[in-house]
């Protein structure tokens, strides 16, 4: 049986994740509305992924023999207008899952529960991916600037991005 602490901490932490994935829907609607469908898509996967990052913590509490409490999800907030505003949020977003995922680990060791802590190392190792995707994006608009073309060209780059289903753990 998980510890009730630890238990709170995943379903705070599995909140934060379905907030990730609707705030990612919202900004979705930028570049759906300016017809950047390489966007469109980049924003696609990431909702897929963050999807899939509270079902795995979703379904690793049922495994430890906790309960799920799901909460309300806030409305999303941002204020990017350009894709460079919009990634800059992205990037300090995802900066922030960081943080709440080493705060979980946290409790994971405070409660010396070595399997939580052996399952959340694969959130933090994600994370550092999603950041460096994320920033490798942010620098290329950045490097862009005003260029129709350059961004245009992104675009159609971003818009190989695919959905792979991960493992977590």
């Amino acid at each position: 049986m998980i510890n009730e602490k630890l238990q709170a901490a995943f379903n705070d932490q599995i909140n934060k994740e379905l907030y990730s994935e609707y705030l990612y829907l919202a900004m979705k609607i930028f570049f759906v509305e300016n017809d950047l469908t390489g966007f469109v898509n980049w924003f696609d996967v990431q909702v897929q992924e963050e999807h899939a990052h509270a079902m795995g913590m979703f379904d690793y509490l049922g495994e430890r023999g906790g309960s799920v409490k799901l909460e309300a999800i806030d409305k999303p907030v941002f204020n990017g207008k350009t894709p460079v505003e919009i990634f800059e949020e992205v990037l300090k977003h995802e900066e922030y899952v960081t943080s709440r995922i080493n705060a979980l680990l946290d409790v994971a060791e405070e409660t010396k529960d070595r399997a939580a802590i052996i399952f959340l190392n694969w959130y933090l190792k994600e994370q550092v991916e999603e950041e460096a995707s994320v920033g490798g994006v942010l620098a290329k608009l950045k490097l862009i600037g005003d260029d129709k073309k350059a961004l245009l060209m992104l675009d159609k780059d971003l818009a190989t991005r695919v959905f792979n289903p991960p493992v977590i753990g």
